[in-house]
C-alpha cells in the first residue's frame, strides 16, 4: 500500500513538472509572437537607411501597413533627407497613415507627376473617400481627372453628389472622368447589398486640414 502511494506521489510529481515546463514553454512563445511584430519593424525601419530607392521604397510602404506611431518622428527624419521621388512619396503615404494628415496633399499633387500611378494606387487605399472632397474643383486638370478615378474606385452615394457639378465640367478630360467616376460608383452601389451600403465615414487621421494643396 506505501509503494503504492509512493509510485502515486511519483506519477504527481512528474505530471507536475510537465505541466510546468508546458506552460513555460507557452508563455516563451507567446513573448517571441509579441516581440516579432517588433522586430519586424525595426528591419524595415533600417532598410529605410538603404542605398537602394527600391528598398527604400518598399520599407516605407511596408510601415505604412503597419500604420506604427512609434517610430512617428524617425519616420519623418527620413522624410526630410529623402532626395529620391518615389521614395519620398512612399514615406508621405506612410506618415499619412500613422496620423499626419497634412501629408495627403502631398499625395493628391503627385497625381500630377511622374509618380501619378503611384499616387493613385495609395490614395485607392484609403478606407473613405470623404478625405478627398476638398480637392475637387481645386487640383489641376490632370490631377483633377486621376482624382476622379480614385473616387470611382472607392466612392459611395455621398460621393456621387459630390462629382455631379464636374460632369458639366469645361476641362473635357474632367467631364470624361466624372462621367467614369459615376458610372462605376453607380455598378458597385447597385452590386452592392442594402444593409452594406451606408455612406463610409474617415477613420480618423491627425488633424483635419482643410487648406488646398
Amino acid at each position: 500500500m506505501r509503494r503504492l502511494a509512493r509510485l502515486s506521489c511519483c506519477f504527481f510529481s512528474l505530471a507536475l513538472l510537465a505541466a510546468t515546463a508546458n506552460s513555460f514553454a507557452l508563455a516563451q512563445g507567446s513573448e517571441t509572437i509579441a516581440t516579432q511584430p517588433r522586430e519586424e519593424t525595426a528591419v524595415f525601419i533600417s532598410e529605410l537607411g538603404s542605398s537602394e530607392p527600391f528598398v527604400r521604397r518598399q520599407a516605407a510602404e511596408e510601415l505604412a501597413r503597419r500604420a506604427d506611431t512609434d517610430h512617428l518622428k524617425l519616420i519623418e527624419g527620413y522624410r526630410l533627407q529623402e532626395k529620391n521621388a518615389q521614395v519620398k512619396l512612399a514615406l508621405d503615404w506612410a506618415l499619412y497613415r500613422m496620423g499626419k494628415s497634412a501629408t495627403l496633399f502631398s499625395l493628391v499633387r503627385a497625381l500630377d507627376s511622374s509618380q501619378a500611378e503611384q499616387a493613385s494606387a495609395y490614395l485607392k487605399q484609403l478606407e473613405s473617400p470623404h478625405p478627398l472632397y476638398i480637392f475637387l474643383g481645386q487640383t489641376k486638370r490632370a490631377a483633377q481627372a486621376r482624382l476622379l478615378e480614385v473616387l470611382g474606385a472607392i466612392g459611395d452615394a455621398e460621393t456621387l453628389e459630390r462629382i455631379k457639378p464636374l460632369l458639366e465640367s469645361f476641362e473635357p478630360a474632367v467631364a470624361v472622368a466624372a462621367e467614369q467616376a459615376t458610372e462605376l460608383i453607380n455598378t458597385r452601389i447597385a452590386q452592392t447589398p442594402a444593409e452594406a451600403q451606408q455612406p463610409t465615414r474617415p477613420r480618423t487621421v491627425g488633424q483635419t486640414v482643410e487648406a488646398t494643396p
